[in-house]
């Protein structure tokens, strides 16, 4: 049997999906500059591979869901692409604008698109799904708003022991004991669709074909163990508050762990090379 993965709410969320994916937005008012500062250099570099698994060149209508500062959909347009993006901060969708004025970006909830049926070649969510309060939902979405053909590309973080990447950060609050605030409402598991068999399901269950499930693998560097904590605590809307919630001593405990578990990593000049993955799952509506 495999080990349980850390830091998992068990919490049930099958009465409040709706308000975790309020409280996330509210969140994401208030973090976009911090996520672009902190998140930009490391997520920016899973995007060509997803626009690839999505086929998306010159001419195509692009959706890029839960487009965050819209680097995808930036990269989108570069290749060619008539693109969208859609975001449910509107902090969010505001500096994605500022950044690329060339695309077109809306408030939106990605679990009930504005759009009509068969409105896009592709749809894309870059480390978008595991922050869906109803990810079933947000699917047949995607699914709905394509042309027949059109394709899905929906990248999520790997397993921990694949990507220590943001997964040492986790394993430094599992093993510290900490658990949810109260105020923090139940949400998805983080790494749920870490499981390839698991992502394909939910593609299939929406009516996908052509299902696959792609790895993509990277390092990335870090000055030190600060920038490390800091890249979680200010980038982040849910690890943020799991760890700002728990007493002081308790923050401190998450620190010393992270900071031991990020040392095998550390390099000569006290630099950190922190592999990461992501899964990539991708179908074809038929």
């Amino acid at each position: 049997m495999p080990a349980p993965l850390p830091y998992v709410d068990r919490r049930s969320m099958s009465q409040m999906p709706d308000a975790f994916t309020t409280w996330e937005a509210e969140g994401w008012e208030e973090r976009a500059a911090a996520y672009h500062q902190h998140f930009t250099p490391l997520t920016s570099r899973f995007v060509e591979p997803l626009l690839d698994h999505a086929e998306v060149g010159p001419g195509c209508r692009l959706l890029d869901v839960a487009s965050g500062p819209g680097y995808a959909a930036a990269a989108a347009a570069a290749r060619g692409a008539a693109a969208t993006g859609v975001d449910i901060a509107g902090a969010m969708v505001k500096l994605a604008g500022q950044l690329h004025p060339e695309v077109t970006f809306v408030q939106v909830n990605a679990e009930r698109l504005p759009f009509d049926d068969g409105s896009f070649d592709a749809v894309v969510g870059n480390l978008a799904i595991l922050h869906f309060g109803q990810p079933e939902e947000a699917v047949r979405e995607f699914h709905r708003v394509l042309v027949p053909g059109g394709r899905v590309a929906l990248s999520t973080w790997d397993v921990p022991a694949a990507g220590p990447l943001p997964g040492i950060f986790f394993q430094a609050i599992s093993e510290a004991g900490a658990v949810p605030p109260a105020d923090i409402p139940p949400g998805p598991p983080f790494y749920r669709f870490a499981d390839e068999d698991e992502f394909a399901r939910l593609l299939d269950q929406a009516g996908l074909a052509e299902i696959g499930v792609a790895t993509i693998g990277l390092t990335h560097r870090f000055p030190g163990t600060t920038e490390v904590w800091n890249w979680l605590l200010e980038g982040t809307v849910r690890s943020s508050a799991l760890v700002r919630g728990q007493p002081e001593l308790m923050v401190a405990r998450i620190r010393r762990n992270l900071e031991r578990l990020a040392a095998p990593y550390a390099n000569a000049d006290g630099t950190l090379d922190l592999p990461s993955s992501v899964k990539i799952g991708h179908g074809r509506r038929g």
